[in-house]
């Protein structure tokens, strides 16, 4: 069984990680601020180690989950010093596909192997194995890494090379946070033109305009469930800016995603950055900016 290493056993990687382990997986994890996932997955059998060089020394296959590019280019750093020949990185993070290109072909002249796995999912399905992910890297590496993302992921798509799996998550999550700041809008439009937000509610759920996301999101604006939809909204501005990137790398318009991402910046920079502030919040600050009082 591969070996493997986990950096960033947080919302989405301790069930990760915990799935892997129930598959056989021998896992080495290392602790960063919050040190509950870290005592949970040693009490399962995961060895932690006592840091980054460490953990790459023990492991064949290492998985990041991190906020960001700048925290992956950071940790892959480390990982190509001490990680031995033939190992492969597993980035699951949102990131830059620019930034991984440019680690992926690091990582390769390092005599590595680079997979980019972005998730799709809750914290719940990570748990049982049942998220999605979208995978960029050669196929050779493709064949050896699949039957361990299958431990976490029921659906798994290679989208292509290196960098690849990396840009279909923006494009995901570019529908995702245009969902989030068109349904903040209406539900605005809705309170100030008097149709209200139930009402407006019980039209749309169940109707064509329906989804999943709409679901989760509705489960904080209508029910009052500040767990019913757990993404950040600094998560969702960050995205947005790594998705202009793509953008103006690509040479494509994007003004849509030039008015989303102002949605969240106008959140973000109004109070809400904190690490419990979701992207459901959203409504609270466009309705806020409306003078409307949620």
């Amino acid at each position: 069984m591969e070996k493997i290493g986990f950096v960033g056993v947080g919302l989405m990687g301790q069930g990760m990680a915990a799935s892997m382990m129930k598959a056989g997986h021998p896992m080495t994890v290392v602790a960063h601020r919050n040190r509950g996932p870290v005592e949970d997955l040693v009490a399962q059998g995961a060895t932690e180690a006592a840091d980054l060089a460490e953990l790459a020394r023990a492991s064949d296959i290492v998985h990041i989950c991190a906020p960001g590019s700048p925290q992956v280019e950071a940790i892959v750093a480390e990982l190509i010093a001490h990680m031995p020949e033939g190992g492969v990185i597993v980035d699951c993070s949102t990131a830059n596909p620019v930034s991984t290109e440019k680690l992926a072909a690091e990582a390769e002249a390092a005599g590595l192997h680079w997979c980019d796995a972005p998730l799709g999912g809750t914290p719940a399905q990570a748990a049982t194995g049942e998220l999605a992910a979208m995978v960029g890297a050669r196929e050779d590496v493709f064949a050896r890494v699949e039957p361990v993302i299958a431990t976490w992921a029921k659906a798994i798509v290679r989208i292509g090379g290196p960098g690849a799996g990396h840009k279909m998550k923006l494009l995901n999550n570019f529908l995702a946070m245009g969902y989030g700041a068109l349904y903040s809008e209406a539900l605005a439009l809705a309170e100030k033109s008097g149709v209200g937000t139930e009402m407006f509610d019980s039209v749309i759920r169940g109707s064509r305009m329906d989804c999943g996301f709409y679901q989760t999101f509705m489960g904080y604006a209508v029910e009052g469930n500040p767990e019913a939809h757990k993404f950040t909204l600094t998560n969702a501005l960050k995205d947005m800016r790594y998705l202009a990137a793509m953008a103006d790398g690509s040479a494509v318009a994007n003004p849509l995603q030039s008015a989303i991402k102002n949605s969240y910046a106008m959140a973000v920079n109004t109070g809400g950055d904190g690490p419990e502030d979701y992207v459901p919040h959203l409504v609270d600050f466009v309705a806020r900016s409306n003078g409307i009082d949620r």
